[in-house]
């Protein structure tokens, strides 16, 4: 199963909060719930979030079995 536990750790390291995310970078708040319920997101979207918190993405996502 694919979570992102990371993406709100590193949120949280780059100072960054959801309300920055929506209202600066235009991340949609129905994304934002789709992450925090551990529902899919595409690779474009990864890629997106990677840009705008410049990291890699074992820094928004993980794998757990």
């Amino acid at each position: 199963m694919i979570t992102y536990e990371p993406f709100y750790e590193t949120l949280k390291k780059k100072n960054i909060t959801t309300y920055k995310l929506v209202n600066k970078y235009n991340i949609s708040r129905s994304l934002l719930d789709r992450l925090k319920h551990n529902k899919p997101i595409s690779t474009v979207t990864v890629d997106d979030l990677c840009r705008i918190l410049d990291c890699r993405v074992e820094d928004i996502m993980k794998y757990s079995e």
